[in-house]
Order: structure tokens, then C-alpha cells, then sequence
């Protein structure tokens, strides 16, 4: 695949003389940028286009060149494909659209085309493509008018789209803050080369330490997992922005699950698992990406403010508390220093208040930055400078701060609302921010992201697929509970009972009572039909609960279902372990809050099997209720193992291929200090 990146030569089917149409601009970039080498104009109507010599067709090229640009439209679209693949060509790139964005029959003729390709040992982009470009060797096989609009600059980031707009709005963003991208591609269609794929090629190149991609769909999970493992190899962090959170994947089926676990939600729980931050939008998407490049490892999440103004200390250590972030405790020979080189008026503690000394002092900053950032309790800075115009030495505070930065390897960031300032501490190397609120964000997001990929998994991503053409069918209660038992999944005593001795006989073997309820395919979610009875600690209790069951059973036309008895369990809380085979990343397991709110209060967490111990105690702590895993009040802490436990059998039961499982929902577990218990559970398999 090394000619998508750097063709040594570049064919353009539709040339055109005017730099400023489709088959034009390429060209005008490649020798505007710096491209060396070959650029074969094709089109039949001209024999010179913008200069260089053109050819009436790819025959009549002096040789086979590496990539094909195809600009042309309609049918041409196939046969320049079959042409070039009978050529020996290596990459083409359709920048042509009408393909499968426009339904079946579009679709139908990319695979031709791909099918072609693949046969001759070539590989498409595209349809639908703005392009592809290369700004470290001036290969530019793009038309967008932004890199017009914002000169291009050479740097260490890859932006990788599947929408063309949406390749280059980071580039115009991150351009704007004067910092360089390397590729700035656009898969287009995805019909061979997937974005996905893209990703993994540019890693390859060791000159890149942060990806940024956006996605509108995911067909291929596995490639983008490959991508991310390779990734973590080499330490460069990917941020992705997938937009549309589609319900294609969601089940509303009998099963709560499905419901809970969104496909919008599944790839939450996918990026997570394998380091991937995920942004929330095109600005979120490049908030953070100074601080990427300078290859910071804090330890830890303590942060240290200093400023010239009180409102941006107090506002600074507000947006710390709302990011999760620690404010740090200096040490009192830290505090000493301070107090030291400080007026008497100004504030020694962290958030540091050097106050408007600053404007009379110049060299106080200087004093103040290696005291904060020598202390062993700080692991990030943030200077927030709110306005430092005339009358301020910002040029030597942006020395001070970058020799601060390059001497000490902690991460320093600057917020300050005046472009000319922050450009300043950006030539310096500093990352800076307009507000105090933006650089808390970004240096919060760093630092989690850190975090993230040092627990990513490294483990080969394989779908389950759904079996095509099956159904989900129900299973009863207890043919769900003993599937999951086989598991090892831990639950109290049980009889099914076709009359009320046999649910009296279990009585005998309970001393805390037992339940009755419905035991039948056709009635998943019982408690809503009244068909539940607990807490029976007699026979007469029992006697009653089975005949008034029985009966509702008969007004449901139920036939004769058993009943399930089970011996009453006492516990502290109810929790939800469950999961469903999701159609494009086959087993989840959600785990969280349980009882019958599930969804109208929703406390839950995803996780994609196969999974440690610790991420199952990770995500935990994601709950709300994750303070009764610790201990509140007195109480000692709920079983984390044993919820672990049961979350590990989840996952084994919906990993088994032989077991054919659609979803699982245990709901409740009781859990208590010292274990946990399967009380109900629904199981649906394919047929």
C-alpha cells in the first residue's frame, strides 16, 4: 500500500487546464507543494494541461504510473478502473460519486469495481473521495479548495475521514493554530481501502504521533482494532468522532439489554476498550491535539494554577472539580518559597495568585513557575494569563514558560483570550487556550486518554457474528437459569413444580421462605402480570400464592406451565448483568443498577468480552453505585468478585458458538458482602 501515501507517479483521467475545477486542482498542488514525481495529465480533448504534457489515454503513457486519479464521471468510472488494473496500476482514487451512497445498484457496481481491482493487485479509494494528501512529500491527490484557502505546513498528525469535508476542517483547525499535518485523507465510500485501514498504513510512517478520524459507519471493527493495537505499539494516541448514533444495532426485544446497549453505546465501549477517544464533535475532535505532540507521561492528575487574576484561580480549580481533576497540595517548603518570592499580599497555596505584581515584575513569573512545577505533588500546570497586552512582558513569560516546559517534561498549558499572546507562547512550544475552561478540558482529556491506553487491551478483535437469517426465541426461566448455572453463575435452591406439593416440599428445604412465579416462554417480564409471589414462609402462603398464580396462568391462556419455586436469598442491593450479540461487534455485556428501573433510570456500563478482572472493576466504578462496592455508612462493601464472577459467565455463555445466544439478562443479582446470586434470568437463542 505504499503508493497510496507516496506514489512515485500520478496519472489524472479528466485533467483540466483551470487549477480550479476537480481534474485541475491536483495538479496545480502537486507542483505548487513540492511533489518529484511524475504527473501525466490525461485527457483527450488537450494536448498540454497547465503546462505539462497530456495524453489522450493511460495507453498512451510512457509507463504504468502508480496511482490514477479518476475525475471523470458515469461509466467512465468502470472502464478507467478495468483500464488501470489492466495496466499494472497500483492505486486508484474516484473521486467520481453516484455509487453505493445512492442505494443498492450503486453499491453493486462499487463491489464490481473492487473485485476488479483486487484481482490485479490494486487498491481503490473511494468513490465518493475528496482525496488524499500527503504534505511530507507534496503527493497531494486532492481538491479541496482549503488547502488554498490555509496553506498546507508539514507536521506530525494524520487526519483520516470518510467524509471529505470532514478531512479537512481539522486541518483548516489545527492550520489556524499554526500547527502541521503530514496526511489529510478521505476514504470516501469505503469500498475497498476503509478508513479503518487507512489509519493502520499511516502509523507506518514514523514521523506521525496522533491520528485523528472521523467516522460515519463502522462495517469493519476487526481493522479498526488491528489499527489501534498497532497504535499502542508505537504510542500514538488516536482521537475518532463517529458520528450518527445509529439504532441499527439495537434490539427491542424481550431481553432489556438490547435496549440498553445501543449501537451508539457499543462503540463507546469498543473505542474504550482499545484506547480510542472518542470526541463529541469537530471542535472536541482537535481541542487537545497540542498537547499530544510533546510526548508528556504524567503520573497522575494533580494540577497546580497559577495566575495574575483571583477570578481565574477560582474559575480555573472550578473546571478541575467539574473535569475530575485533583487541585494539588503543595509541599510547605513549596509554599515557603512562594511566600519568599511573592508580594505579602499574594497568595502562597494552590491556585497561586501572583496578582497584578506581575505587571510591575517581569522576572516574578519566572520565580514563581519552578517553584509550583518542582514540587513532587505537581503533575500538570496551567497558566492562566485572562490579559497580558501592552505593558506586560508576555514575550519573556512564554521564554520562561517554554524552558520551564523543555527542562522539566511536565505538561504546561497557557490560557489567554488574545490571539497575539497565544501565538507567542505557541512558538514557544507551550499549548495555550483561550479560556481557562478549554485548557482544563484538554489537559483533562490528555491525561484520561493516557490512562485509557495504558489499559487498552492488546487482544485480537473477533466478531461473533449473528447467524444469518436466525431469529431469537425466548427461553423459560429455568431454562435460562440452567444454562447460565453451567457457567458457574451462583443462584439459590430451585424445583419446577407441576402442583403446589412439589413448591411446599421446597418450602421444607427454606428456611427464609420461598418465591413462586410463572415459569413460561410466552411471559418474559412476569412481575407485570402479577404472576410473581414472595417471601412465603408457610404452606398455607404457599398454597394461596400457587392457586391465584395458577389462575392468572389459565386467564393468559398459558396452558399448564409449570410454576418455579426458588428459595428466598437475602442481599443487599439488585444488580444487572446481562449482554446481547451485537449484529457488527457480536458479544456485549452491560452490568449495572438492577431491579425493574433498568431503563427509566438508567446506571449502567458496556463492556466487550473478552475482558480482565480489572475492567470489570474499572467500568464499576463508572456507576453511580459504584460508593457500595467501597462501602458507605457502616456497611461493608458489596462483592465486587462475585459480580465479577457472574459478569465472567455473561461473557462466556454469549462467547460460546455452540450456545447460539441472542441475549442474556440476569436482573436480579442479589449481592451482598460476601456473594451474589442469579434470581431471574431471560436467555434468548438464535434458531
Amino acid at each position: 500500500m505504499t503508493p497510496m501515501l507516496n506514489p512515485r507517479s500520478v496519472a489524472i483521467l479528466g485533467a483540466s487546464d483551470n487549477p480550479d475545477k476537480i481534474g485541475g486542482r491536483p495538479i496545480r498542488f502537486m507542483r505548487e507543494f513540492g511533489y518529484e514525481g511524475a504527473i501525466y495529465p490525461v485527457n483527450p480533448g488537450r494536448e498540454v494541461v497547465q503546462g505539462l504534457t497530456c495524453y489522450a489515454s493511460l495507453s498512451d503513457l510512457p509507463e504504468a504510473p502508480e496511482a490514477v486519479i479518476v475525475a471523470v464521471a458515469g461509466d467512465n468510472v468502470v472502464a478507467a478502473v478495468e483500464e488501470s488494473a489492466r495496466l499494472g496500476v497500483k492505486l486508484c482514487v474516484i473521486m467520481a460519486s453516484g455509487f453505493g451512497e445512492t442505494g443498492p445498484e450503486g453499491k453493486a457496481i462499487e463491489a464490481g469495481m473492487r473485485d476488479t481491482a483486487r484481482a490485479a493487485g490494486m487498491r481503490l479509494i473511494g468513490p465518493n473521495t475528496q482525496g488524499i494528501a500527503n504534505f511530507g512529500s507534496g503527493a497531494i491527490l486532492s481538491f479541496s479548495t482549503m488547502f488554498i484557502e490555509t496553506p498546507p505546513l508539514d507536521g506530525p498528525i494524520a487526519a483520516i475521514s470518510q467524509s471529505g469535508a470532514m478531512s479537512v476542517v481539522p486541518y483548516g483547525l489545527l492550520r489556524d493554530k499554526g500547527i502541521g499535518l503530514r496526511y489529510v485523507n478521505a476514504t470516501g465510500n469505503d469500498s475497498d481501502v476503509s478508513a479503518p485501514e487507512m489509519v493502520l498504513e499511516v502509523l507506518e510512517d514514523p514521523e506521525i504521533r496522533l491520528v485523528l478520524l472521523y467516522l460515519e459507519s463502522l462495517a469493519d471493527p476487526t481493522m479498526l482494532a488491528r489499527a489501534a493495537i498497532r497504535a499502542q505499539e508505537r504510542g500514538v494516541p488516536i482521537i475518532a468522532l463517529k458520528s450518527g448514533a445509529s439504532e441499527v444495532g439495537k434490539r427491542a426485544a424481550a431481553s432489556h439489554t438490547g435496549a440498553i446497549a445501543t449501537s451508539d453505546r457499543v462503540v463507546d465501549a469498543f473505542c474504550r476498550k482499545y484506547g480510542i477517544w472518542r470526541a463529541n464533535g469537530m471542535l472536541d475532535l482537535v481541542a487537545a491535539a497540542e498537547m499530544y505532540l510533546h510526548g508528556w507521561k504524567p503520573t497522575d492528575d494533580r494540577l497546580a494554577i497559577i495566575s495574575n487574576s483571583g477570578a481565574v484561580c477560582v474559575m480555573a480549580a472550578d473546571a478541575a472539580d467539574r473535569e475530575g481533576l485533583s487541585i494539588s497540595q503543595l509541599a510547605p517548603e513549596t509554599e515557603a518559597e512562594l511566600t519568599r518570592v511573592l508580594p505579602a499580599f499574594a497568595s502562597p497555596r494552590n491556585p497561586v495568585d501572583i496578582t497584578a505584581a506581575l505587571l510591575s515584575d517581569g522576572g516574578l513569573f519566572s520565580k514563581v513557575l519552578p517553584a509550583c512545577g518542582s514540587d513532587p505533588a505537581v503533575d500538570l500546570l496551567l497558566v492562566g494569563l485572562p490579559i497580558t497586552g501592552q505593558g506586560y512582558d508576555y514575550p519573556r513569560f512564554a521564554r520562561d514558560t517554554g524552558a520551564f516546559l523543555r527542562e522539566s517534561g511536565k505538561p504546561v498549558i497557557v490560557s489567554n483570550a488574545q490571539a497575539k499572546v497565544r501565538e507567542v507562547f505557541r512558538a514557544e512550544g507551550v499549548p495555550a487556550f483561550t479560556t481557562e475552561d478549554e485548557a482544563v478540558a484538554a489537559i483533562s482529556q490528555f491525561v484520561r486518554h493516557q490512562r485509557m491506553m495504558e489499559q487498552a487491551s492488546s487482544t485480537p478483535f473477533h466478531a461473533l457474528p449473528v447467524p444469518d437469517g436466525a431469529r431469537a426465541v425466548v427461553r423459560d426461566e429455568a431454562a435460562s437459569l440452567d444454562l447460565l448455572e453451567a457457567r458457574g453463575m451462583p443462584m439459590p435452591r430451585r424445583a419446577l413444580c407441576r402442583d403446589v406439593g412439589e413448591a411446599q416440599a421446597l418450602l421444607a428445604q427454606a428456611p427464609g421462605g420461598i418465591v413462586l412465579k410463572a415459569c413460561s416462554e410466552k411471559v418474559p417480564h412476569k412481575s407485570e402480570h402479577g404472576l410473581v409471589a414472595v417471601g412465603l414462609t408457610t404452606e398455607d402462603e404457599v398454597a394461596a400464592a400457587y392457586a391465584t398464580i395458577r389462575e392468572r396462568m389459565q386467564a393468559m391462556e398459558l396452558g399448564d406451565a409449570p410454576l418455579l419455586a426458588a428459595e428466598m436469598v437475602k442481599g443487599r442491593h439488585e444488580v444487572l448483568v446481562g449482554g446481547h450479540r451485537d449484529p457488527q461487534f457480536g458479544p456485549v455485556v452491560v452490568i449495572g443498577d438492577g431491579g425493574i428501573a433498568v431503563e427509566a433510570m438508567p446506571d449502567n456500563v458496556l463492556l466487550l468480552p473478552p475482558f480482565s478482572d480489572a475492567d470489570v472493576a474499572r467500568a464499576v466504578e463508572d456507576l453511580r453505585i459504584a460508593p457500595l462496592f467501597k462501602g458507605i455508612r457502616g456497611q461493608a462493601p458489596l462483592d465486587l468478585a462475585a459480580v465479577t464472577r457472574a459478569a465472567q459467565s455473561v461473557a462466556a455463555l454469549l462467547c460460546d458458538p455452540a450456545a447460539n445466544i441472542a441475549s442474556v439478562e440476569v436482573n436480579p443479582l442479589m449481592v451482598s458482602e460476601d456473594g451474589a446470586w442469579a434470581l431471574d434470568a431471560l436467555i434468548e437463542v438464535y434458531e
